[in-house]
Parts: C-alpha cells; structure tokens; sequence
C-alpha cells in the first residue's frame, strides 16, 4: 500500500505536533506545508522534513497530490479552511473544535457530503484505544451500573494571544471545555435532557473557566469543568453502584484504576505505548479513506454537530458570541 501523502495547514504549535508524530509513522508521508507566509511554510518544512512549502492555503489544497489535509489553524478559521480543501475535494482532518458554531459545523457537513468529500473531526480522545478498554471495563460491570461521573481539565494558558481574543473563538471552552464534554458524551452516550452551565470571564469578553451539569434522560449526571487561569488533576471518574474508576488525564488517556465498594483498588490498567497519540486519528483517517467512507465512525458526523450545539448553547447562556457570529 501506498503511504498517505499528508499536508499540513497551518504551521503552528500544534501542526508541529502532528509533525513529529507522522515523522515516526511507516504509512505517512510529510507531503507538503501550507502558511500565509511562504517563509514560516519552508522554515517548517526544514525542520520537520516536509517535500513541500506553499505560502498560501489555496496552493496547497490545488496540489492534487495531497491524499489528506490536517486543518491546525486557529477556531475561528476552520470553517473557511474546511471549506477551501472540499471546494478542491482534498478530505479533511480538522482539529478541534470542529468550528466556531453548530451553523458552521452543518453547513461545511453539508457541503462535504454534497462533493462526496471525506471529513472529520481530530478530536484525539475519540481515536485513542484506551477509550475502547474503559467502556468494555464498564461494560463488564466492574463498577456495577455507573451513575455519575465528573471531569476536569485546566492549564494555565490565560496569557495565550488567540485565547483572549473573541474574534479567533477564543476562551476555555472551544479549546479546553471540549475534552470534559466529550469525555461525557464518550461515556455516558444517551441523550442529553438538560444543560446548565456557568462561566466567569476575561477582560475581552470571553470565557476563562466554565463549570457544566448534564442530566441524562436516564437519569444520569455529569459535572464538568474547564479553565484556562489554574492547573486541574486532568481527572476523569465514573461512579457506580459498586465502586468508581478514575482514569488519568482525559487529554490523553494514561491509565485508569478501579476500586471497589470498600475504595479499595481492585485493577489497574496502563495505556500503551504510543507515539503521541495523534497517530490513531490519522490510522482512523486512513482506513476510512481505504473503504469509501466520508466520515470516521470513531467521531461521526452527527456526534461533531451534537458538541457543537451544546457548547452553542453553553455560550447563549453566559451570553458570549463571536465578532462573526
């Protein structure tokens, strides 16, 4: 099999990341760069190996050597971005959040699947293995029938340029908030009953932490917080009938310890050995593209638009809009 020819759009902390990780992969190929700047796109392509630089996003979406495109530009241009690889039919991995709104995330779906173009959502927790052993954990009944869960992620990233600034979508929630929220939905499945959610904010209007309460149908509850002024335990853990499990860090799955109805540790399991944990986003890509498909089953469609209007609605709620909204 051919190696996937892979390019890069944006140049930034986060494409460097995916850089390094296809660098280690046997069936990728670092293709080509794409920047608005011609010399940070060659500076980037030096440094990581890449065949090719373009200065601007449309000459690299017009290479038709490109097999797949990873979007690691900032929120609020990822709709466009998006929008420029299908008008040229180069399938897309999109980092998240998807977009900046629910209207964006329809309407680029909608093209997509319109041009027959494959998309999906990079949101790496969806893609990583250690997901699939927590739900079978579950599953087994372990914990008896889980109830309740909480998750919390914080950095300490407040002085990020683009995280204060309304008009790049900036905020804890877009870039932080995501993880707990899909943390849940990962877990708990099932349908939403009710959302209510709080904030406090920056000096430019958007939100710094955020704390969520979903209540299931069934009854189910979870509590959900994010922030990007303190530093949080990473922690994801699910209670239940007979005991909870705690997984370590919900950015990246590294273990997670189970106890029983005496607290007591009764299994631990660690994650395996990965790269970075990018890889599995892109395998995912690659076996999709492999079989005809226009999404990933790890993050569908339906699943990116659901994130999207709960954290739509989290933000009509704090009353917090963007610039271009």
């Amino acid at each position: 099999m051919k190696k996937l020819r892979m390019a890069i759009m944006g140049a930034g902390g986060i494409a460097s990341c995916m850089a390094r990780t296809i660098a280690e992969m046997e069936n990728v190929e670092r293709y080509a760069i794409g920047s608005r700047s011609l010399e940070k796109a060659e500076a980037f392509a030096s440094e990581y190996g890449f065949a090719r630089a373009y200065g601007s996003y449309e000459e690299l979406v017009r290479d038709e050597n490109v097999d797949l495109v990873y979007i690691a530009t900032p929120h609020s241009e990822h709709f466009e971005n998006a929008k420029l690889c299908i008008a040229y039919g180069r399938p897309v991995l999109c980092e998240k959040a998807f977009t900046a709104n629910a209207a964006q995330a329809c309407e680029l779906l909608e093209m997509a699947e319109k041009a027959g173009v494959f998309i999906t959502e990079a949101i790496w927790v969806r893609y990583l293995p250690m997901l699939e052993t927590i739900r079978k954990e579950l599953a087994d009944g372990i914990i008896g029938e889980p109830t309740m869960l909480t998750a919390n992620l914080g950095y300490v990233i407040s002085q990020v340029p683009r995280l204060r600034r309304p008009e790049l979508a900036g905020g804890a929630l877009l870039d932080v908030g995501v993880y707990p929220l899909n943390f849940a939905l990962m877990i708990f499945g099932g349908e939403v009953a009710k959302v209510s959610s709080v904030c406090t904010y920056t000096d430019t209007g958007v939100d710094e932490q955020n704390s969520a309460t979903l209540i299931y149908e069934d009854g189910k509850v979870a509590v959900l917080n994010s922030s990007m002024l303190s530093l949080s335990d990473r922690k994801g853990i699910i209670y239940g009938t007979k005991g909870f499990m705690i997984v370590e860090n919900i950015n990246n799955f590294e273990s997670l310890t189970v106890y029983d109805q005496d607290r007591r540790e009764i299994k631990h399991i660690d994650c395996p050995p990965q790269i970075s944990g990018y890889e599995y986003e892109v395998e995912a890509c690659i076996r999709a593209l492999e079989e005809g498909r226009l999404e990933c089953p790890q993050m569908p469609h339906a699943e990116t638009i659901r994130v999207m209007k709960m954290m739509d609605a989290m933000r009509a709620e704090w009353g917090i809009r963007y610039p271009f909204e």
